[in-house]
């Protein structure tokens, strides 16, 4: 009888001990030149109310006292591990902490941002059956208003191309605000020496993914630096951004001829032609101007693109600004 209910008390212990392996968590947070906020970034996580995780601190060659501080907090805590690397920007330092993450499931969080206490609790049982799951965001600014949040509907893709379009998944990309499960990234890394890394990464996981999951749960807290890449960029830079979608798009016909897509597209082709003044790059197709949900804005700019085009409307916006 006491032989019987040690060995099922010792299969209870590897079952759950295997049970916290299964679910544990590694999150990446890239440092480089972030002291002010550096502290309530990792704070953030350390406090969070899932414990089981592997926290990789990427020391990306910062100049400042940043090496220091993610000493000083992997000496205080064992989850954390820290990587001191030359610099190489944010998705080299993305990639060396994918190197030496364990968990079963792997997320981001940049050095500038900060997660709210229970969201890893809420998400992470989500990922039970998904190889993705995106949670909610808010951006903010220096004087912590919000200016953009992201709310996302309980449901689940098993078609890639529905979460894509349907799912808007082009206007989010963002790596910070989803759990991923880490194989991944087993044949997949982020570009390094390119902006807009994550418009490039997300395509190509997903093609590996067989389910997606949005939620309501959670929340990622953005901040929307005023000197950043989103902020600031340049008509070269949009240019990359624009191609990755252009050869995206090429890729998968289905993907041009959604007019949702294709105004988001559009957008960004008339801010290159204007930064740039090249001829564009974006194929031509119909749009529907009286498709449910467009405002005003974007069915003036289908029936615009309809009759006139691309080269069109960037010729009328040059003499409108002359």
């Amino acid at each position: 009888m006491l032989h019987n209910c040690f060995f099922r008390l010792i299969y209870k212990f590897f079952s759950f001990y295997s049970y916290l392996c299964r679910m544990k968590l590694s999150i990446v947070i890239p440092v480089y030149r972030v002291e002010k906020t550096l502290q309530r970034c990792v704070e953030s996580v350390l406090e969070q109310s899932f414990r089981d995780f592997q926290l990789i601190l990427v020391d990306d060659g910062s100049p400042d006292d940043c090496p220091r501080l993610c000493d000083e907090w992997a000496q205080k805590d064992s989850r954390i591990e820290v990587i001191h690397k030359t610099n190489g920007g944010l998705s080299s330092a993305r990639n060396s902490g994918i190197s030496k993450a364990t968990g079963e499931f792997i997320t981001f969080v940049d050095s500038d941002d900060y997660v709210s206490t229970d969201t890893y609790e809420k998400v992470l049982p989500l990922t039970e059956d998904c190889d993705i799951v995106e949670f909610p965001y808010c951006k903010f600014n220096d004087a912590q208003s919000a200016l953009e949040c992201l709310s996302l509907e309980e449901k689940e893709y098993t078609d890639m191309d529905e979460y894509w379009l349907e799912g808007e998944a082009y206007r989010h990309t963002y790596a910070w605000n989803k759990i991923y499960r880490r194989t991944l990234f087993d044949e997949v890394q982020f570009p390094e020496g390119r902006v807009f890394e994550d418009v490039a990464t997300l395509p190509s996981l997903l093609s590996k993914a067989n389910k997606v999951r949005t939620t309501r749960q959670g929340l990622y807290h953005y901040y929307q630096n005023a000197e950043g890449i989103t902020a600031t960029a340049t008509g070269e830079q949009l240019a990359l951004l624009l191609q990755s979608h252009v050869d995206l798009v090429k890729a998968n016909p289905r993907f041009l001829h959604d007019t949702r897509y294709h105004l988001y597209m559009l957008n960004i082709q008339l801010d290159v032609a204007k930064f740039k003044g090249q001829s564009p790059i974006l194929p031509h197709a119909a749009t529907n101007p009286f498709l449910p949900g467009l405002n005003i804005r974007q069915r003036l700019k289908a029936l615009a693109n309809d009759h006139i085009g691309v080269r069109g409307m960037i010729y009328l916006l040059r003499l409108l600004r002359q």
